[in-house]
């Protein structure tokens, strides 16, 4: 993706990210050091966009019927 194409990208923290999926903020941290959610390291902080965060529950779904 072109530097162009973030402009219109939202950043979540991890905390955000935590927050929306019902889960703890280690749980997430783990998620990013496995590779499974790819994130954006700002200084000692990470950042992970809203996209990756939908694309990462999309793929989590299986059918339980």
């Amino acid at each position: 993706m072109a530097a162009a194409d973030k402009s219109g990208v939202k950043f979540l923290t991890i905390a955000e990210v935590a927050s929306m999926m019902r889960v703890s903020k280690m749980t997430v941290y783990r998620l990013v050091h496995n590779g499974e959610l790819p994130a954006v390291r700002v200084g000692r902080s990470f950042r992970v966009t809203e996209e990756d965060v939908d694309e990462y529950l999309r793929k989590s779904f299986f059918n339980a019927g």
